[in-house]
């Protein structure tokens, strides 16, 4: 451990905690009173508990040297020093707050196939919701926040409550999506007005997802799924969507983005992520066209009267 560290924790215990606790509490009743986020209150809350660990609140300069010298990402630190600054507003303290820039850093998208074998392996509670992360790219919060009047289950539509300031949007679930969330709805006799996913928040989504996703890796003996991220489903979902509209303006309301410079992101992404494998389909009348349409095939061409269906595999 380095020596200011050593300072650092030093100080800390021999500050009053209790009273420091109250002091973070004070932070976040402001935060909510000001109207902000309940899930953007929760992340300063955990910011300045973590600081709190390791370093005396009321003294602006050990906070400094401690994020200075952590083995933590540029990132971590940007939103530790943004979480501080609330701090010492709330409390009169007085700190140069560091500049840290978080490093851009192009997400993977994984595989659908790898998204359906952790769907497949997981609970009903836990696959229903992966689906709908799939078909729709919800944020995690989003999904958790989710309840039964927010969807149609008629048209398979859902009207979510957009976090992060985004405009409305309506989502479609697919059929088998709808399917299995019809199910779980009426094994757990859901009522309009309750959450769809009961007491889980994000975290508790993340955890449980994590788990089975490794449960999953090691059954398979593919271990590059324990790589993959609850976020990375959103990820998915905007790249193959726009794979499929072209059209990056529908992409951003659909991910309830407020900017487009966020939503350009995924024209870079698909260049990497396609490859040239496809199964194809041919539909000889209008119903077999609508299922392959409804199933995620795209129409190419057609010949000798027979029109040609593709889908990525």
């Amino acid at each position: 451990m380095k020596p200011q560290q050593t300072s650092c924790l030093f100080q800390k215990k021999n500050s009053q905690s209790s009273i420091k606790n109250g002091k973070i509490i004070e932070v976040l009743w402001e935060l909510k009173k000001t109207g902000r986020a309940e899930a953007t209150i929760k992340n300063i809350g955990k910011a300045l508990h973590a600081l709190e660990k390791h370093c005396n609140l009321d003294n602006p300069e050990a906070v400094r040297t401690w994020i200075a010298t952590a083995d933590k990402s540029d990132g971590y630190k940007r939103n530790l020093c943004s979480s501080y600054d609330h701090y010492t507003r709330q409390h009169g303290l007085t700190w140069k707050k560091p500049k840290y820039r978080e490093r851009a850093k192009m997400p993977k998208i994984p595989t659908e196939a790898k998204i359906s074998y952790i769907i497949a392996n997981s609970p009903t509670k836990l696959a229903t919701a992966l689906s709908i992360s799939r078909d729709t790219g919800l944020r995690p919060v989003e999904l958790t926040r989710l309840k039964l009047k927010d969807i149609d289950l008629t048209k398979g539509a859902i009207y979510p409550e957009t976090a992060k300031g985004g405009s409305p949007r309506v989502l479609k679930l697919k059929n088998a999506t709808l399917n299995m969330l019809n199910k779980y709805i009426a094994k757990r006799n859901i009522k309009p007005n309750d959450y769809v996913f009961g007491t889980w928040n994000s975290d508790n989504y993340g955890k449980s997802f994590r788990y089975h996703r490794n449960k999953t890796a090691e059954k398979l003996q593919d271990f590059s799924i324990k790589s993959i991220r609850l976020y990375d489903l959103r990820h998915f979902f905007a790249t193959m969507l726009y794979h499929k509209t072209k059209d990056i303006l529908f992409v951003k309301q659909q991910m309830g983005h407020k900017k487009i410079e966020t939503t350009l992101i995924y024209t870079q992404l698909l260049q990497f992520e396609q490859d040239d494998s496809y199964t194809c389909k041919i539909a000889n009348n209008i119903k077999d066209a609508t299922d392959l349409i409804e199933n995620g095939f795209e129409y190419i061409t057609e010949i000798d009267g027979y029109k040609m269906f593709r889908k990525r595999k």
